[in-house]
C-alpha cells in the first residue's frame, strides 16, 4: 500500500496555514504534523514553496517555478513532508502565485536575465507582458546613478544587483554608460516606474513582473513542476493568488483543473452579494467574504451614531463611497497610470482621464467579461453621473470593449480594475475612513456597519447551497489585523459613547499629526494591547505611508513621520494606566467574540483555514506583524495538557481558545456536518445568542448544534441570560467543550435548555446529539 493511499478524497475538513521561509522550512514543518493533526487538521495549508528571492520571508516573489526553494530544504523536503502527512490521513495544499514573477535580482531569475540578455530573439520574450518595441525600462536608479553604474564580472552593475549584456555589446575600454546603451533594455530612475514602465506588474511593485500564462507554452513552463507534485500523488489541493490579475481566469482555471484534479480556491475578494463566476471550476474563494460576515454579526449597530459622531468631530472622513473614489482615481492616474496609458492608447489617445474614472468606477473587483457585463454597465454608467464631460470618451470606451469583449483593451481594463480596487480601497482607503477599523478588513466594507443574524444566517446558508467547500478564514497572511483584534474592537460598538470620550480625552494630550491615523491608532492600541513601541511604531509608519496624507512611501516627511516615532513612546508612558484601565473592560467581552466567531467559522459551512499560531490568542496587526515566528512548543504543552482532560478557563492564557479549535475541528473531522438550519433562542436575551444545527452524513436529524454568544458587554449589563432558552432538535445532546450532557426536557424528546447554564462555563457550547 502506498503510503498516499490514506491522503483526503475530496475537500480538506479543513487547513492549517504555515508561513514557510528559512526560519521555518518544509522539514520544520514536517515535525509540525504530528501537534497538528493531534490539533484536529485536516489539511496543511503552505504558503509558496517555490524557488524565491533570495531571503524572501514569504514566498510570493518567485524566481524559478521549475524548482522547490533550497532555502526551505527542496524538493525531497518537500516529499517528504507529503508522504508524512499523507501517512496520517492529512492533505497537503500549496499556494502558487501564476500571475507573477520577481526581477528584483534579475540574476537569480533565468527568464528574466535571458530576456534582458536577448530582447526580442529570447525564447522567454513570450513569457513576460511586455512591449519590446523599444527597449525594456527597468525603474531602479536613485540619484548616485552616473557614479554607481559599472561593468563588474562580465555584467551592468548598479551597487548589488547585475544585468547581462547582449552578445556583441561589449569592447575592452567601453565604459559602462556606453554600453548600456547598447542593450535591449534601460535602467532607468525608479520614479519613472508608475507612469512609463513597458511591462506589466503586480499593482504598482516594479520588481514583480507578470507573466502571461495565458499562453500554453508559459502554462506549460510555470505549471510543470506542480502538476509533477500532483501526478506523484503528492499534492492535494492548490490556493491561486491573485487570480484577478490573469488574463483570462476562466479559461486559466479550466486548463489548470483539467490537469489537477484536487481541491482549488482562489484569492479573490467577493463583494457583498458577488458570487464567483459559474463556470469557473473552483470549490470557491479564499475566504475573505466569510470573513466580512464573522466580524459584522458580533458588531453592535447601536454604535455607528456615536463612532460617527467621533469621526466627524476629529475630521476623518466618514463617507465611505467618497473616500473610496477618490483613492482608486489616485491610484489608477498616479500608481498604475503605465497601465492607464496602455489602455487608452488602444481607444482612443486621449482618453486617459475617462479610463481611470471608469476603473474608479467598478463596485466589484473585475468584472469578467461577457458573464460581467452588467457590472460593467453601472461602471460605465457612474462614471457618465461623476464626469459628464467625459461621455465622449467614455462612450468610445464601451463601444470598444462591447464590439470586442475579448480583445486587448477589453482584457487590460479588467485586468487593471483589480488592482486599482485593491489599491485605492484596501490600501489607501481603508487607512483614510477609520471610523470603525474592525470593519476595515481585507474583503470587508466599512460603509455597512453591521450584520444582523438573520442577514448571517443567509450568508451562511447561502455558502452551503452555493459553495459548500470553499475556504472559510477569519485571518491570514493579507489581513490588516488578527481575528482577535478585530474582536476586541468589536466591543468598542457596545461603548460607544465610553470610546469616544477615551479619544477625545487621549487625543487632546497626545495626537497623532494627522486626524484618520490619530483614530486609528487609538483604536490600533486599544486592539491589541499589550504592544511594544517597536511594533506600534513599525504599524503606524507602514499605515501612514498607505494612507498617502501627510507622507507617503515614495514621497516621505521626515518631520511628519518623526511625529509618528514619538507617539507611541509618549502614550506608553504618560498614558499607560489610562489606557490599560480601558481595555481591562473590553478584554474578557473580546475574548468571547474571539470565542464565538472561531465557533461559527470551524463547525460552519465551508472549509476552515485556521492561521497560524491563531489556536492561542494573537493580537497582531499587518505584515509583516503577522508574520512573527509561533511558539509551537507552548501550544503543544497545552494541547498535551487538554489531552489530559483539562477545561481551562477564559483567561489571558489562551488555552480556552486553544481548546474550543481541537474540539471543533476533531467534531468537524469525525462528523463532516453538511447542511445548515438556523436555531432560534426564546427569551428576553434571545437576541444575544446566535445559534445553528448541521446534520452528518446517514445520520436522522441534525446531530450538532453550536451556538455563540452576541454582544456580550451588552448582555451582562442588562442582567445576563435570565430564562432565555435555545431550543434543540430532539436529544439528548452532549456540550463537548464541558462534557455535559444536556438531557431532552420535554414530553416529545426536545430539549431546550437555559443559556444561562449551557453557557455558563464558556461563552459558547458544542454540542453532538447522542
Amino acid at each position: 500500500m502506498s503510503a498516499h493511499d490514506n491522503r483526503p478524497a475530496s475537500a480538506p475538513t479543513s487547513t492549517y496555514r504555515l508561513q514557510l521561509n528559512a526560519g521555518l522550512t518544509l522539514r520544520d514543518a514536517a515535525d509540525l504534523l504530528d501537534q497538528l493533526e493531534r490539533l484536529g487538521v485536516g489539511t496543511l495549508y503552505l504558503s509558496p514553496i517555490l524557488t524565491a528571492t533570495p531571503g524572501s520571508q514569504h514566498g510570493y516573489d518567485v524566481v524559478d517555478p521549475t524548482s522547490v526553494a533550497p532555502a526551505l530544504g527542496g524538493d525531497e523536503a518537500r516529499s517528504a513532508l507529503a508522504h508524512k502527512a499523507h501517512e496520517r490521513g492529512m492533505g497537503v495544499v500549496v499556494d502558487i502565485v501564476p500571475n507573477h514573477v520577481s526581477v528584483a535580482r534579475p540574476d537569480t531569475n533565468p527568464w528574466w536575465w535571458d530576456l534582458l540578455r536577448l530582447g526580442p530573439d529570447s525564447p522567454y520574450a513570450r513569457f513576460f507582458d511586455v512591449d519590446l518595441s523599444l527597449p525594456l525600462l527597468i525603474p531602479v536608479l536613485g540619484e548616485d546613478a552616473q557614479e554607481a553604474l559599472t561593468l563588474t564580472d562580465g555584467c551592468l552593475a548598479y551597487h548589488d544587483k547585475r544585468y547581462p549584456l547582449a552578445p556583441g555589446t561589449h569592447e575592452h575600454g567601453d565604459d559602462a554608460e556606453t554600453v548600456h546603451r547598447r542593450q535591449h533594455y534601460r535602467l532607468v530612475s525608479w520614479r519613472r516606474g508608475d507612469s512609463e514602465l513597458t511591462y506589466r506588474r503586480f499593482f504598482d511593485v516594479d520588481e514583480l513582473a507578470a507573466v502571461r500564462v495565458e499562453d500554453p507554452t508559459v502554462f506549460e513552463a510555470a505549471h510543470a513542476e506542480i502538476l509533477r507534485w500532483a501526478e506523484l500523488g503528492e499534492l492535494d489541493g492548490l490556493r491561486l493568488d491573485h487570480i484577478d490579475g490573469l488574463s483570462d481566469p476562466g479559461a486559466y482555471l479550466r486548463r489548470l483543473t483539467a490537469r489537477f484534479p484536487g481541491w482549488v480556491v482562489v484569492e479573490k475578494i467577493l463583494a457583498p452579494g458577488e458570487d464567483l463566476p459559474q463556470s469557473w471550476p473552483v470549490a470557491g474563494t479564499t475566504g475573505y467574504d466569510a470573513l466580512r460576515e464573522y466580524t459584522g454579526v458580533l458588531v453592535d449597530p447601536t454604535g455607528e451614531a456615536d463612532l460617527t459622531a467621533l469621526a466627524t468631530g476629529e475630521g476623518v472622513p466618514v463617507d465611505v463611497g467618497a473616500t473610496d473614489h477618490t483613492a482608486r482615481l489616485q491610484a489608477a492616474s498616479t500608481l498604475l497610470r503605465t497601465e492607464v496609458r496602455r489602455i487608452a492608447a488602444l481607444v482612443a489617445p486621449h482618453a486617459e482621464e475617462a479610463v481611470a474614472e471608469l476603473l474608479a468606477a467598478f463596485a466589484v473587483y473585475r468584472t469578467y467579461l461577457p458573464e460581467g457585463l452588467p457590472e460593467w454597465e453601472r461602471a460605465v454608467a457612474l462614471a457618465g453621473e461623476r464626469r459628464p464631460d467625459l461621455a465622449t470618451a467614455l462612450a468610445a470606451l464601451d463601444r470598444h470593449v462591447r464590439q470586442d469583449p475579448g480583445g486587448e483593451a477589453a482584457r487590460r481594463i479588467q485586468q487593471t480594475s483589480g488592482m486599482v480596487v485593491a489599491m485605492g480601497t484596501e490600501n489607501t482607503a481603508f487607512y483614510r475612513a477609520t471610523r470603525f477599523i474592525a470593519l476595515n478588513e481585507v474583503g470587508g466594507d466599512p460603509a455597512r456597519f453591521a450584520l444582523t443574524p438573520e442577514a448571517f444566517h443567509t450568508c451562511a446558508a447561502r455558502r452551503e447551497a452555493r459553495r459548500p467547500h470553499t475556504m472559510t478564514t477569519l485571518s491570514s497572511h493579507d489581513s490588516k489585523r488578527s481575528e482577535d483584534v478585530r474582536a476586541r474592537l468589536a466591543v468598542l460598538s457596545e461603548l460607544s459613547a465610553d470610546f469616544a470620550g477615551a479619544v477625545r480625552r487621549w487625543s487632546a494630550t497626545h495626537p497623532l499629526p494627522e486626524p484618520s491615523l490619530d483614530l486609528l491608532g487609538w483604536q490600533t492600541l486599544v486592539g491589541a494591547w499589550p504592544i511594544g513601541e517597536d511594533r506600534l511604531t513599525g504599524y503606524l509608519l507602514k499605515a501612514a505611508r498607505e494612507a498617502r496624507l501627510g507622507t507617503s512611501w515614495t514621497e516621505p516627511d521626515p518631520a511628519f513621520e518623526q511625529a509618528v516615532r514619538d507617539w507611541a513612546p509618549a502614550v506608553l508612558t504618560d498614558l499607560r494606566q489610562d489606557v490599560a484601565a480601558f481595555v481591562d473592560r473590553v478584554r474578557v467581552p473580546g475574548w468571547s467574540n474571539s470565542l464565538t466567531q472561531k465557533a461559527l467559522q470551524l463547525l460552519g459551512p465551508g472549509v476552515p483555514d485556521l492561521y497560524q499560531g491563531t489556536e492561542l490568542w494573537d493580537l497582531s496587526l499587518v505584515d509583516p506583524d503577522n508574520r512573527r515566528p509561533v511558539d509551537h512548543r507552548t501550544r503543544a504543552e497545552i494541547l498535551a495538557r487538554l489531552e489530559s482532560g483539562w477545561r481551562p478557563a477564559v483567561d489571558s492564557t489562551g488555552a480556552a481558545k486553544l481548546h474550543l479549535v481541537r474540539t471543533c475541528l476533531h467534531t468537524r473531522r469525525e462528523l463532516r456536518p453538511r447542511g445548515y438550519t438556523p436555531l432560534h433562542a426564546e427569551g428576553p436575551a434571545a437576541r444575544h445568542a446566535l445559534a445553528f444545527a448541521r446534520t452528518s452524513p446517514g445520520a436522522h436529524g441534525p446531530d450538532l448544534a453550536v451556538v455563540g454568544t452576541r454582544l456580550p458587554l451588552t448582555l451582562e449589563s442588562t442582567g445576563g441570560w435570565e430564562e432565555t432558552v435555545l431550543p434543540l432538535p430532539p436529544g439528548p445532546w452532549t456540550d463537548r467543550l464541558t462534557g455535559r450532557a444536556v438531557p431532552p426536557d420535554r414530553s416529545d424528546g426536545a430539549t431546550a435548555p437555559r443559556l444561562s447554564e449551557l453557557l455558563g462555563r464558556y461563552p459558547v457550547a458544542v454540542l453532538v446529539r447522542g
